[in-house]
């Protein structure tokens, strides 16, 4: 369900822990939030709606977050993504920031990081569709 006016974010990430403490933090702030652990339900659901922002983990079972964040790129260009690893290299950061990456953080990150490249993500998502 789409609600008007809010910005809706997709996290997917194997680690439920990240979903369990980012999913109610961005909801009282306003924001809609989804949240996958497989990463297979997750590229179903973006197939079904856009999302303004996307958060993903790179490690994962089946699809990988490359693969994920390639897909969600190709069918909603102005989806800003933001990729969370615990696996950060400059390999990884560069092919990220190739595919059209909004930014790219490593894990362990504070939930005042993750929030600010939020609300930068958002500001571009805006502006690009002009509200």
């Amino acid at each position: 369900m789409t609600v008007p006016g809010k910005t809706s974010i997709l996290i997917l990430d194997d680690e439920p822990i990240v979903s369990k403490r980012l999913q109610p933090a961005l909801e009282k702030k306003g924001y809609e939030v989804e949240s996958y652990f497989r990463s297979a339900d997750a590229l179903e659901r973006v197939r079904q709606r856009n999302f303004d922002i996307v958060i993903t983990d790179l490690k994962m079972e089946g699809v990988d977050g490359m693969q994920f964040l390639t897909e969600v790129k190709e069918r909603s260009p102005r989806t800003e993504v933001i990729v969370i690893t615990g696996f950060a290299t400059m390999e990884t950061a560069k092919e990220s920031l190739r595919k059209g990456v909004f930014d790219f953080l490593a894990k362990p990150f504070k939930l005042g990081e993750i929030q600010e490249v939020i609300q930068k993500a958002e500001a571009r998502s805006r502006q690009a569709s002009g509200d």
